[in-house]
């Protein structure tokens, strides 16, 4: 930098005793072009930088193989997570800076790059954008919930036995606190199971657990809360007041014991046997277990038991760290896992349990189901079961191509034939996700008219042919 002013100051003197005879408009223009070499050095600087920042990026191996892209709804469904946040739009500057974010490991792509390189950029954009798709795992896991008590399920674990017992484990750690846009998570929770337990028959059992209610999210109060869970409404008959007032006592905390709850759980029904009772828990939590335990394997246990239980997980606002988990303790129980985002979304979801209530009131007085109210729940399910994964498919496929736009128009990395060609691919391959749906879809309606325990062996037998990592 000092020697480019010595530069200037030399040219600048030049200027001035060169200029004796000079007209002043002959003075401006040679002082102009004396700006411009300084305009063309500071340009050059620039673009050494930038020169510099594209070579520091990944390039892409010219015998590159890529990784083929899913081939079925289950090998889709086993992709894991990326950004899914708000829609980001290369328009707006406000957005720019996550998308670089986003983007900025993304290999070099600047120069000719071959087809199988292209292909290796899209599995890497693809995969910061990749959604959450829920496969036919997902869907077996809904509908053979949705069919307890039916007569032609043969697992005793899904028939209605003469009590039904329903106890829910609510996180209660510090992050329970974060703000839906005029109330917590907390008392989102609080509100939407409020109205889940009003809901359900008065000859039902309910019961209250909460975890890591104790301590701070300190280092120093970690082992206290990591030991604190207690059944705050012991598993009986639903009393409003009483409800109330053990509900006032989960505040948010501490860490997230999810291990200990699950343990603690199992020891609240140990005398609700399966023979004699459908017990059904709900876990909530908000995150992945912060303790430094195994709510996998205390899961599996909890299923293995006596108890014979129905595990359902929801996950409130979780990132995707903690979805992983949280669907593995769904998959250890072969219960559902479902992500909410709010107290309406956390409702609908309980919405289910109460249906399967009423048919189990239904029962304790007549001794049947109504099989055709089981053929309209599944209708219905498959259809919200599409509208969803139609939602994920479109946000998935803009998303990739609003990036590609700006990484192409704003940022200037690729060319518009490469940019050409992934926009294609990201076409091609986002029809194929939809197609693959309308067969399910297709395939659910008509195992629809079936009986459900031979729609749900079917379906399953399907599934099974076509899991990741099978031959």
């Amino acid at each position: 930098m000092k020697l480019k002013h010595l530069i200037l100051w030399t040219v600048f003197v030049f200027i001035l005793t060169a200029c004796g005879g000079k007209t002043e408009d002959e003075k401006i223009l040679d002082s102009n072009e004396a700006i411009a070499v300084d305009n063309v050095e500071i340009s050059e600087k620039e673009k050494e930088i930038e020169v510099e920042s594209v070579s520091e990026k990944q390039t892409i191996a010219e015998d590159i193989e890529p990784a083929p892209l899913p081939q079925t709804l289950a090998e889709l469904a086993a992709l894991p997570p990326g950004y899914t946040g708000p829609q980001l739009f290369g328009i707006h500057e406000d957005d720019h800076p996550k998308l670089d974010e986003l983007t900025a490991h993304l290999p070099d792509i600047s120069g000719e790059p071959t087809e199988a390189q292209l292909n290796h950029y899209y599995n890497e954009i693809l995969a910061v954008f990749q959604h959450d798709f829920n496969g036919p795992e997902e869907l077996l896991a809904k509908m053979r919930f949705q069919a307890i008590g039916n007569p032609d399920i043969e697992d005793p674990r899904m028939q209605f036995k003469e009590n039904l017992n329903v106890l829910v484990l609510l996180d209660a750690s510090g992050s329970m606190r974060k703000d839906l846009g005029g109330e917590t998570q907390m008392a989102a929770a609080k509100k939407a199971i409020t109205n889940f337990v009003e809901g359900l028959p008065a000859e039902a059992n309910v019961g209250l657990r909460i975890y890591g209610h104790e301590g701070t999210g300190s280092d120093s109060d970690k082992a206290r809360s990591c030991s604190s869970s207690d059944l705050i409404y012991p598993i009986g008959k639903y009393d409003k007041a009483g409800f109330q007032t053990s509900l006032e006592k989960a505040q948010p905390a501490g860490w997230t014991p999810i291990q200990l709850a699950i343990n603690e759980a199992q020891k609240d029904l140990e005398d609700f046997k399966g023979d004699q009772n459908t017990n059904i828990i709900y876990l909530v939590s908000d995150g992945v277990s912060t303790c430094d335990d195994d709510p996998i394997a205390a899961a599996k246990q909890l299923y293995e038991s006596d108890i014979t239980p129905i595990v359902n997980v929801i996950g409130f606002n979780v990132d995707n760290e903690g979805q992983k988990q949280l669907k593995e303790v769904a998959k250890a129980t072969e219960g559902t896992y479902e992500d909410v985002q709010n107290a309406e979304s956390l409702q609908n979801e309980l919405e289910h349990m109460k249906e399967i209530a009423k048919n189990w009131e239904k029962w304790k007085t007549q001794r049947e189901t109504s099989l055709e109210h089981d053929k309209l729940k599944n209708s219905l399910d498959i259809f919200g079961y599409g509208v969803d994964e139609y939602r994920k498919r479109l946000d998935e496929g803009s998303q990739i191509g609003t990036a590609l736009q700006y990484l192409y128009q704003q940022r200037k990395l690729m060319s518009r034939e490469s940019h050409d060609y992934l926009r294609k691919r990201n076409g091609e391959y986002h029809n194929w996700i939809e197609e693959e749906y309308n067969k399910l879809k297709k395939e659910l309606k008509e195992l629809n008219e079936k009986k459900i325990g031979e729609a749900l062996q079917l379906l399953e037998e399907k599934f099974n042919q076509n899991v990741p990592g099978d031959s």
